[in-house]
């Protein structure tokens, strides 16, 4: 199935209209809409907004209409919009595009904020509420839920499953705060869960988390009682040493990919057959790096057959070097879709955004989607259908 993608939120179809936007999307040649199912709070420049320019999405809300049934102890929050009117049952009504649903599945503030038995905890036991757990029985009902859910009830031709594992600390919650200078070394520490549900399971399975985050604990307290700052080059090597000599710490990472592996394969195997299920493995740069997030590439893609993988890179050349790498890290069966923005803060020359296409067109990538409808000028939006003429 063809998927030339355009990302794109409710309240912009509620500003604009469904019927006028796939037009505007058809004449660009896209062939797809990957509507936000669930998404998180933030603070949006609009620059086509017709009834704001500034827009703060309530956080951690769904953008469809969801049946209690289909969930265990944590269901989702409808957003407002669908007390007025279901975006994603209207463009599943328009017909003219394939409806693809987006979704931020466990980070989720407002969803953790009301379920603290089923967020991540690092080793001091302090909650990460932005983030439910993969390893929590809940949490994981709760994202297997969603993805059965909007395919069971919408006509939709696929799901693109953003954040199913464990999100990174340093990950810029609102008005984060620290005066103390953190480094790669620190930041991986800190981003480690060791919430009951993940000591449990990974116990059972012979590794002595209990132990780890013993250690984890004393190192993070060392740094933090010291007078050292660590320079981000030393940090990541430090990190890198950790890693290749730390045995338990080698298991523990293994362990967290198996979680996110095995709830990404059951989400594929109660997904209906005929929608497609892609896993965009992290937003972070480059692609590889996913694995501190739990994503083992190759797993995934052996589960699912689709890897949607954001090339949220400056230049064409960083785009060449990403796609070498992760082609090397995925089944050779395996589908890669690319999503580009194309305007500051990656790609802000239309020439070098066509290079970028045509770079991942070259590599075997002509699935391609946009980053996003509501966030981009008109004259960036332009260029998209300039590109897309040269994706076969």
């Amino acid at each position: 199935m063809s998927y030339k993608a355009i990302l794109s939120y409710a309240w912009d179809f509620a500003d604009h209209g469904v019927g006028e936007s796939v037009s505007a999307f058809k004449d660009m040649g896209l062939d797809t809409v990957s509507l936000a199912g669930t998404y998180h709070a933030g603070k949006f420049l609009r620059p086509k907004g017709k009834s704001g320019k500034v827009y703060f999405p309530e956080d951690g809300t769904a953008y469809f209409r969801h049946t209690d049934s289909r969930y265990g102890a944590i269901k989702p929050l409808p957003n407002s919009i669908l007390a007025e009117r279901d975006i994603l049952d209207e463009l599943c009504d328009d017909g003219r595009m394939n409806i693809n649903v987006w979704m931020v599945l466990l980070h989720n503030t407002a969803l953790g904020m009301q379920h603290p038995d089923a967020v991540v905890r690092n080793a001091f036991g302090d909650p990460y509420f932005y983030n439910l757990c993969p390893s929590a029985p809940a949490a994981r009902d709760y994202a297997i839920g969603l993805c059965v859910d909007v395919t069971e009830s919408y006509s939709v031709t696929g799901l693109s499953l953003e954040a199913p594992g464990f999100t990174p600390y340093a990950h810029g919650y609102h008005h984060e705060m620290s005066f103390v200078r953190q480094d790669p070394m620190f930041e991986g520490l800190m981003g480690l869960c060791f919430c009951d549900h993940c000591v449990g399971a990974a116990t059972r399975q012979g590794v002595d988390a209990a132990g780890l985050k013993a250690y984890v604990a004393n190192r993070i307290e060392s740094f933090l009682n010291s007078e050292v700052d660590i320079p981000d080059d030393m940090g990541r090597a430090f990190w890198v040493a950790e890693i290749a000599t730390n045995h338990e710490l080698r298991a523990y990472l293994d362990f967290r990919a198996e979680q996110v592996t095995s709830l990404v394969a059951e989400i594929r195997a109660r997904v209906r057959m005929d929608a497609e299920v892609a896993i965009i493995p992290s937003v972070a740069r480059p692609t590889g790096g996913a694995w501190y997030e739990g994503t083992d590439l190759r797993a995934i893609g052996e589960a699912t057959g689709i890897i949607e993988a954001c090339f949220y890179e400056p230049s064409a050349a960083r785009i060449a070097a990403d796609l070498f790498d992760l082609k090397h890290r995925l089944p050779a069966d395996t589908t890669i879709r690319g999503i580009l923005r194309p305007s500051y803060p990656d790609i802000e020359s239309k020439a070098e955004f066509l290079s970028a296409v045509d770079i991942l067109v070259n590599g075997g990538v002509t699935d391609i989607a946009f980053y996003n409808w509501g966030h981009q000028r008109r004259r960036n939006l332009e260029w998209i259908g300039d590109a897309l003429a040269r994706v076969p």
